[in-house]
């Protein structure tokens, strides 16, 4: 028989608002796949009750009845139920120490866990993401600091017009007001004092393509990073426009000589343990001992590793405060956009800025996978599951056990408080 499906209610905190399914997604699963759907009611998500119920889900605080159990965040280790099997962005393929108390409760309770993450097609691609929608939250919240910084400095220029992701009503609204602000760019340029501003993209993936698509709504040109030390010598280099340059893997092993000419650094790369950084704590010393101002003003880490490929990612940040600067003298990380010292923007759930459409994108790549989850007999061993290859390579825990796959994290899980 098959299970019913569930959604659960977000609660990591206050800005989530994202769901792995909308009211369209469900309407399709119960119209046309006859999947039973049961949807835990939330005032906080960005879709309504109502639009979930008029789609055929059924609305209810307690999913015990439901065999599989959909999320997007981490699920609090006391609201586990037994023998369910969950999915949702997990936070464990790493041996992340803060999730290992829920890894260890769901191997308790003999569930199983299917992660998002490592759902890729054959290529490794991710078949499941937000990261586009992280890019382009990211992008724009990294504009905004950008504003931020400059006016403090004393520059008026048209950034500080650019809101917070959060603060706009949809993606629409964010990209026309970038794209005005583009417009003034080409009208009246930039100060004598800042030009040129250089944006340089890590990554090639989904996250740095996002928040390319959102800065290419400016008037730019794109030159080689090879190229970043002649800019500033170049008379004929236009006053109306910024520079882009995306930055290619032989280039990251060193960015020592590159970034005394960047204004904005976005970071969208994938990062593990052990992996070299991109930008040291000594590097950033070493820019500001030897200018007072570099040019370095923001550094976008959309990745937001802490401690990771930015070493000076002290601490993730949430979007209503979601930049602090990195004190190169203090090593501290303080509040705001002034001090000595780069401004971060390190917000861990950057599509929770950008909720609607978001959880559309996803629900449309989630979708055909969940009437093969809602058929599954889940009691039966790994290899008999009857469901796609893709997913099957996602299952972290199946009936309590770690799969052949992830068993590098019985170590983690044994040592963790």
């Amino acid at each position: 028989m098959p299970s019913i499906v569930g959604v659960r209610a977000e609660d990591k905190n206050r800005w989530e608002r994202r769901a792995p399914l909308t009211p369209d997604h469900v309407a399709e699963l119960t119209r046309t796949h006859r999947v039973t759907v049961r949807v835990q009611p939330s005032s906080r998500r960005a879709f309504s009750d109502l639009d979930y119920e008029r789609a055929g889900a059924d609305l209810a605080l307690d999913l015990t009845p439901c065999g599989v159990i959909l999320g997007v965040k981490e699920v609090p280790v006391e609201k586990l139920l037994h023998r369910k099997t969950y999915m949702f962005f997990s936070h464990v393929t790493k041996g992340q120490a803060c999730n290992m108390g829920m890894l260890r409760r769901l191997l308790e309770l003999e569930c199983t866990l299917i992660d998002y993450e490592p759902i890729v097609d054959r290529r490794g691609r991710r078949i499941i993401f937000f990261g586009r929608h992280a890019g382009y939250a990211g992008m724009i919240d990294s504009l905004w600091a950008l504003g931020q910084r400059l006016s403090w400095e004393g520059f008026a220029t048209p950034f500080h017009e650019v809101r917070l992701a959060h603060q706009y009503s949809s993606l629409d609204e964010a990209t026309r007001l970038i794209t005005a602000v583009g417009d003034q760019i080409r009208r009246i340029g930039l100060p004598v004092g800042l030009r040129p501003v250089v944006f340089a993209f890590a990554g090639s993936g989904n996250v740095s393509q996002g928040a390319q698509e959102i800065f290419d709504r400016l008037p730019y040109t794109e030159i080689g990073a090879e190229d970043l030390r002649d800019l500033e010598e170049d008379r004929d280099r236009p006053r109306n426009a910024v520079f882009k340059t995306v930055i290619d893997r032989a280039q990251r092993a060193d960015l020592t000589p590159l970034l005394p000419h960047i204004t904005v650094f976005i970071n969208g790369i994938f990062w593990e343990p052990g992996q070299p950084r991109l930008i040291t704590i000594d590097q950033l010393r070493s820019l500001w001992r030897d200018d007072p101002q570099p040019k370095l003003r923001v550094i976008g880490d959309i990745t937001c590793d802490i401690g990771g490929s930015i070493e000076a990612t002290l601490k993730t940040t949430e979007p209503g405060d979601p930049v602090f600067v990195y004190e190169v003298e203090s090593g501290a990380a303080r509040p705001g956009w002034a001090g000595r010292g780069p401004v971060l923007m390190a917000v861990d759930n950057l599509p929770c800025e950008l909720p609607v459409e978001a959880s559309q994108h996803f629900g449309d790549s989630l979708l055909r996978f969940i009437p093969s989850l809602a058929r599954c007999d889940w009691s039966l061993p790994l290899e008999q599951l009857d469901v796609p290859e893709e997913m099957r390579r996602a299952i972290i825990v199946h009936r309590g056990e770690l799969t052949p796959r992830y068993r590098y994290l019985e170590e983690p899980v044994r040592t963790a408080g």
